[in-house]
């Protein structure tokens, strides 16, 4: 194979046909979770000698170098001598589209200041023709709708199937004086193609899997113009990842990619940097599942991988033994009366320094399957004759799910 095209010239079928390449390249590499076995499979096999070093190499990271590579993947990156760290850079890399705009203080009354800043970055974005109705997808209370609504001076119909959501939200527009309808509607049931055609436009702020994918459809069979921040692919009743495009498909197969729902919940990964106490509290929840699974290969004799429920960190016990005991319970799992409880918590904090240099190589691929998402959704658009646009609304700090699909039927 001769060397890659400079991304800035790839189109993005040509965009979307080389992530495909380099994630089926290296999928033995940042599918496998690093918590599930004790050696992660490509450092047992080394990936046909490509990969000699690469394990040893991570482990030894400092602890300053791992939680900069957590939030920089891409930046002095360690694992160039191994992967193809630049050229996956450059594919990630999008324009950022209309800067976000101030808006009156008083549109904010209700709404979170992390949320209003995205409402601020994402609204710029909507682009209404003369003659066009807006549409808000999974509308929620309708703090988008209602700000599109002032914006653009126009009637705005949000669309949300919990109907205490939507009382609650109208009675909001009402006070606030705003041409606002909250519609109580199921996205995913037959009727609301209604909501579609040539003279809507649709605009969705992070509706989550199958809820955005419903809305793609609908609007590449009935038309009309779609601005779309997705979100959370992994919410999905599919358990193995069926491309949306035709082009998709055919790339997919010939690569020999293959995505299950949890590969997706990779691309979603990336969060907002949390507050200290946060952060404390999560790496102890992480700490105590790695001793609970340490313990229970132990007491089941068998080195394989049990999954534990989710707890909330406030629901978290004080002490590593409670904690183990309340996850066996959840598993049917009857554990032995003593226990040297200190030497197994004292294991999964080891692992979870372990854990968390390995998963650097998947963070790696994070955001190149999450644009690989995006583009496949862009695709759908493109092949139904839709001109259609792929970038970011406002920047990584703000929200990690910053990609914004715009499209317009000429």
């Amino acid at each position: 194979m001769g060397q890659p095209r400079p991304t800035s010239s790839l189109d993005p079928a040509q965009r979307f046909a080389r992530l495909t390449e380099l994630l089926a390249k290296w999928q033995a590499v940042w599918r496998p979770a690093p918590f599930m076995t004790r050696t992660p499979p490509w450092a047992v096999d080394a990936h046909d000698g490509v990969l000699d070093g690469l394990y040893a190499s991570l482990l030894a990271l400092s602890d300053e170098d791992c939680v900069r590579l957590e939030s920089e993947p891409f930046i002095d990156s360690p694992l160039t001598e191994w992967l193809p760290v630049s050229e996956l850079a450059e594919l990630v890399s999008l324009p950022r589209m209309a800067p976000a705009e101030p808006l009156p203080e008083a549109w904010n009354v209700h709404v979170g200041g992390r949320k209003w800043r995205q409402i601020e970055a994402f609204v710029p974005q909507v682009r209404v023709l003369p003659g066009q109705s807006l549409v808000e997808w999974c509308a929620g209370k309708g703090h988008l709708a209602r700000t599109l609504a002032r914006r653009h001076g126009i009637e705005v119909s949000g669309l949300e199937w919990e109907a205490g959501l939507c009382e609650s939200g109208q009675a909001l527009a009402a006070r606030q004086g705003v041409a606002l309808e909250l519609v109580p509607q199921d996205v995913m049931a037959d009727d609301a193609e209604r909501w579609l055609g040539p003279d809507r436009h649709v605009a969705a702020l992070h509706a989550c899997g199958d809820l955005h994918t419903r809305l793609l459809r609908l609007v590449s069979d009935h038309g009309g113009a779609l601005t779309l921040a997705p979100c959370c692919y992994q919410r999905t009743a599919d358990k193995v990842y069926r491309p949306l495009s035709r082009h998709g498909r055919e790339v997919m197969a010939a690569s020999g990619l293959g995505l299950s729902r949890d590969d997706l919940a990779l691309a979603v990964q990336e969060t907002v940097t949390a507050p200290l106490g946060v952060q404390r509290r999560r790496a102890q929840a992480s700490a105590w599942r790695l001793g609970f699974d340490l313990l229970q290969r132990d007491v089941r004799g068998d080195d394989r991988y049990l999954p534990v429920p989710s707890l909330a960190y406030g629901k978290l016990p004080t002490h590593f033994a409670d904690f183990c005991h309340w996850a066996a319970r959840q598993k049917g799992l009857e554990l032995p009366g003593e226990k040297n409880w200190a030497a197994f918590e004292e294991a999964g904090w080891r692992r979870l320094h372990e854990v968390k240099r390995l998963e650097l190589v998947r963070h790696l691929f994070r955001r190149p399957l999450e644009v690989w998402l995006a583009l496949d959704r862009l695709r759908l658009l493109e092949e139904a004759g839709f001109h259609a646009e792929l970038g970011t609304f406002c920047a990584r700090e703000l929200t990690p799910r910053n990609l914004l699909l715009r499209a317009s039927r000429p």
